[in-house]
């Protein structure tokens, strides 16, 4: 038997323990389920109201793409300064792109990242390099490994969640399942 096929002990969510070898369905299973937490709802709010500026890493100049329509979004609707993010454009929804969070005129109080979820640790990296508090990992996006590191590099880490429906939802223009509500309302936004 080879290093790789030695089971591992591994103990349950109900407490029992079994050795299982590392290459099998259950442990790759086990592996894979989510077990990270990140801030509740309240904090999210809190983290947005902080918030003063937004940088968006993977900001894309196509119209099509979620960072797109994010960022118009967030320059639409929130008074938050934008930065977009982008090695490969020069500008996105009309303002400058840049090419690194290194490169921005200010260290941005949110990081949101449009990237793949293997590329959210050296993200991660960048991010504690500038000394941005916030990484904010946009929705359908999922390294709890990566988030597990960056909390313990003092990092508040959102993931798997989109900051326009949070924004949205939190300043009455989406349901609380995320669908517009149609509702036009003259009350000052909260920040």
């Amino acid at each position: 038997m080879t290093i790789a096929e030695a089971p591992d002990v591994t103990v349950l969510a109900n407490g029992l323990s079994c050795e299982l070898p590392p290459d099998s369905p259950l442990a790759k299973r086990l592996r894979s389920e989510r077990t990270w937490v990140g801030p509740s709802a309240k904090e999210r709010l809190g983290i947005l109201r902080k918030a003063k500026s937004i940088a968006i890493v993977g900001a894309s100049p196509n119209p099509a793409r979620s960072s797109y329509f994010v960022g118009t979004y967030l320059q639409q609707s929130s008074d938050y300064r934008v930065y977009f993010v982008n090695p490969n454009a020069d500008t996105i929804l009309g303002q400058k792109a840049y090419p690194d969070l290194a490169s921005l005129p200010e260290v941005p109080d949110i990081v949101d990242v449009f990237r793949k979820a293997s590329d959210i640790p050296s993200i991660i990296d960048e991010v504690l390099a500038v000394g941005s508090p916030v990484v904010w990992v946009q929705l359908g996006i999922w390294n709890q490994d990566a988030a597990i590191y960056g909390e313990s590099k003092g990092l508040t880490v959102v993931m798997d969640r989109c900051i326009k429906i949070e924004h949205a939802r939190f300043h009455g223009g989406l349901h609380l399942l995320g669908f517009d509500t149609g509702v036009i309302s003259a009350r000052k936004i909260i920040r």
